[in-house]
């Protein structure tokens, strides 16, 4: 089994219908990590980075949510257009992105 550098889990949890915390699922979660895939895999670096899908994170209220793990860095708000930072940024080079923390993690 390989070892990987680092764990990115995006939230897919689906919530019922009017939950005031809505939900990730709704928010692009399941689009994200597909897009999250792609985008590792032609670069090259998913034998060294892996994203998966993830239940529920308990930050729907934030999402689409993702956390980033070993550093336990936790994004909220993240958009197909965000990706190309995050991958640059936070997972190769291990930085933060401030507009994206959730406020719990700043």
């Amino acid at each position: 089994m390989p070892s990987y550098k680092k764990h990115i889990f995006i939230c897919e949890n689906r919530r019922p219908d009017g939950s005031p915390k809505g939900c990730c699922f709704d928010k692009g979660g399941p689009e994200l990590k597909n897009a999250l895939k792609v985008k590792l895999a032609q670069r090259g670096l998913n034998k060294t980075f892996r994203a998966n899908s993830a239940g529920c994170l308990n930050a729907c209220e934030h999402g689409a949510a993702m956390v980033i793990y070993p550093e336990g860095v936790w994004y909220g708000g993240v958009s197909l257009d965000d990706l190309d930072e995050i991958i640059e940024r936070s997972i190769l080079q291990d930085d933060k992105i401030d507009r994206l923390l959730i406020k719990e993690q700043s």
